[in-house]
């Protein structure tokens, strides 16, 4: 089943790029600062924007995995309730595989693994804060450096476990935080662009087929610091060195 319209451009209906669509599933470019869902604040979600992503079926479609609000990038929807299932058990297994960019304060090694475990900080139900914890649920990252300017490190993230947070904890606690986290780092709340971007999905779909492989562009926020770490300026997914 081939897909009906990749479409990398801005879906005018919702004013959200459109990086992939088939019979099952959608793609779409989250920006940074758009969350998922409702919160207890209120304000614009990507909820509100689901109805224009019919594309002819009588439902809308539904997210099939998390993506915090302050992170940008690779969003996968499920079109009906059978798609959605499908996919959720791929994210739960494990199979789906996530790849995300991240601008780090510091000077990580070229590559390596993180395996520590990760635990709520508080036993508040509300509260979606972690930490490291001996005695929490295990937890595995790899990484490798993709580029360095003074400062800062481009990092190529590949979260193994799919915990809360993971990835901006587990940074932290190697003492090289996501640059403009608030939580986890030293950024300021009232100016911080989290600089962590789900790059690419690698989505075993389709028993019979290649994986769904799916990139999203740089975005803007984090394009100054991606250049001076290295990334050629007409990189894409074709000619990306992270893909190499």
């Amino acid at each position: 089943m081939s897909p009906e319209a990749p479409n990398p451009s801005t879906d005018p209906q919702i004013g959200l790029p459109l990086l992939y669509r088939d019979a099952l599933m959608l793609v779409i470019d989250k920006p940074a600062g758009l969350p998922v869902h409702p919160g207890p604040k209120g304000g614009p979600t990507l909820t509100d924007r689901l109805d224009a992503l019919r594309f002819g079926l009588p439902r809308r479609p539904e997210a099939a995995h998390r993506l915090d609000r302050d992170t940008s990038g690779c969003l996968v929807l499920g079109r009906h309730a059978k798609a959605l299932a499908r996919l959720n058990r791929l994210f739960a297994d494990g199979r789906a595989e996530k790849t995300y960019w991240a601008l780090v304060e510091g000077a990580p090694p070229e590559e390596g693994r993180i395996d520590l475990p990760l635990a709520r900080r508080s036993d508040d139900p509300r509260s979606w804060w972690m930490k490291t914890d001996p005695a929490g649920a295990p937890s595995l990252t790899l990484f490798r450096v993709l580029g360095r300017a003074e400062n800062q490190t481009w990092l190529e993230l590949k979260p193994v476990t799919g915990r809360t947070h993971q990835l901006r904890v587990h940074c932290a606690a190697m003492g090289w935080p996501i640059r403009g986290d608030a939580i986890y780092g030293s950024a300021d709340r009232r100016g911080a662009a989290l600089q962590l971007h789900a790059r690419g999905l690698s989505l075993p779909l389709y028993p019979k087929r290649e994986p769904v492989a799916v990139t999203a562009p740089a975005p803007a926020h984090m394009r100054d610091g991606l250049l001076a770490c290295g990334l050629a300026p007409e990189a894409g997914p074709e000619t990306d060195k992270s893909l190499s």
